[in-house]
This record gives C-alpha cells, structure tokens and sequence, in this order.
C-alpha cells in the first residue's frame, strides 16, 4: 500500500501521544494529529467596549483553544487538501 505522508498526518516520533476531544463532534483523536485554533475572546460587549476604550479603560480577554478533528478542521475551513507537490510546504494556511 502506498503511503500518503511520511509522517502518516501525525508529529510523534514514538510511544503514545495522548487523545484529545474533538471540539466540534465529539471525536478522540491523537493530541498529535489534532488541529489546534487559538483566538483572544473579550469579555465585553462591544457596543461597551467602544466607550470604555474612549476612557482610557484596559479591558480582559481571555484565550479560547479549540481542537478539531482532520474531517471537522477542512469542514471549517481551518485545513484545505492540496495537491502532492504543495503537501511539503509546510507555511500556515491563514
């Protein structure tokens, strides 16, 4: 059988890496294959925030990580499949 990758879509070197909940299905998946998306979240409205910015007021965010699954990550537009010469380069998608 042919194989896709050389890293068979995972980034452990051996032994076993752990699972990880699939924030959108449901899903274990390996905690090396997962696709991880950070993004800063404010606490405030942002009808709220325009005004309290005006005042000089330091606002809190908060840090919110999501894994997805490979089949819910392309689903989101977070992963794409290109083609075979592309699969090497390694640049992020966003």
């Amino acid at each position: 059988m042919v194989k896709k990758r050389k890293s068979g879509g995972r980034s452990r070197k051996g032994g076993n890496a752990g699972n990880v909940q699939c924030s959108c299905c449901g899903r274990f998946v390996p905690k090396d294959k997962v696709k991880t998306v950070t993004k800063q979240v404010s606490l405030v409205d942002y009808k709220l925030k325009k005004e309290l910015l005006d005042q000089g007021t330091i606002l809190p965010r908060t840090t919110v990580v999501q894994n997805y699954c490979v089949s819910c990550a392309i689903h989101r537009h977070v992963l794409a499949s290109r083609p075979k010469e592309e699969r090497k380069d390694h640049t992020p998608l966003r």
